[in-house]
């Protein structure tokens, strides 16, 4: 009963946003992660984010995790990272772990990556590119926030809703933009889910599984997630608006694969 009521309580907090405006422009195309899912037994389930992130992101993480919390499939708890070099970011089975670090000027600001078996999640990765986040242009809350949103959301098997930087702000961060927050075109903020996010989630998740992938230990192959930097990286399967490799897809043998997007600078 005590579940019930809290899973109201995030139901109507929705609702209030909406009422007020929050997500003013809804998407309604389907923006599943190809069907994967992070298998499980029982909704909702809770997924474990690993802090590897500093300080300035911390904030960030945690509104993140608040945010797509709100679903009712899923809850999302931090815990310590399992990172012994922070920004190096290696895989934990059965958890997200999420990390920061100065990756380069290789043109990208955020990555994640799920390696899957079959249909199943069976560990993912986040990382943020502080070396461009350390610039003026990156360097606000807002884009903070927004990449965040994005990349956590990409590990529990969403895809974009739209991929194009100058379209109209959708109210969501899985979705393209240059103006994250909305305030210089007096757009819908993209700082948050909205809710076709949590309809979506509501569409994967919809069936339970007869096994857990989540907070187990799961033998996986092996597989190199830095794929803007690595030669390993797999085939190119998707480009963005600029022609930009946006999504990898690596075969790793035995029914196991590692698919990794990339949101580049504009």
């Amino acid at each position: 009963m005590i579940t019930s009521f809290r899973r109201l309580g995030k139901f109507v907090a929705v609702v209030v946003l909406l009422s007020a405006g929050a997500f003013a422009t809804v998407a309604y195309a389907t923006h599943s992660w190809g069907g994967y899912h992070w298998a499980r037994t029982a909704n909702p389930f809770t997924l474990k984010l690993g802090d590897n992130v500093s300080t300035v992101w911390d904030s960030h993480l945690a509104v993140a995790s608040s945010d797509w919390s709100v679903s009712s499939e899923l809850d999302t708890t931090i815990v310590a990272g399992s990172s012994g070099s922070k920004g190096n970011c290696p895989a934990k089975s059965g958890q997200v772990e999420v990390c920061n670090k100065k990756y380069g000027f290789n043109g990208w600001l955020g990555m994640a990556s799920i390696w899957v078996s079959g249909s199943h999640i069976t560990q993912g990765t986040v990382k943020l590119n502080d070396t461009y986040f350390n610039t003026v242009t990156y360097n606000t809350p807002s884009w903070r926030q927004f990449v965040m949103c994005q990349e956590v959301g990409h590990t529990f098997g969403l895809d974009h809703q739209d991929t194009n930087f100058t379209n109209t702000n959708l109210g969501t961060c899985m979705d393209y933009t240059n103006d994250p927050d909305g305030t210089r075109a007096n757009q819908p903020s993209n700082l948050h889910p909205n809710i076709h996010d949590y309809d979506q989630l509501g569409l994967i998740y919809a069936h339970l599984d007869s096994v857990t992938t989540v907070g187990q230990t799961v033998s996986q192959a092996r597989g190199n997630s830095n794929a803007a930097e690595a030669d390993d990286a797999g085939k190119v399967v998707r480009k963005d608006s600029n022609g930009r490799p946006a999504l990898y897809e690596r075969d790793l043998g035995n029914g196991q694969k590692l698919f990794t997007f990339i949101f580049w600078v504009e």
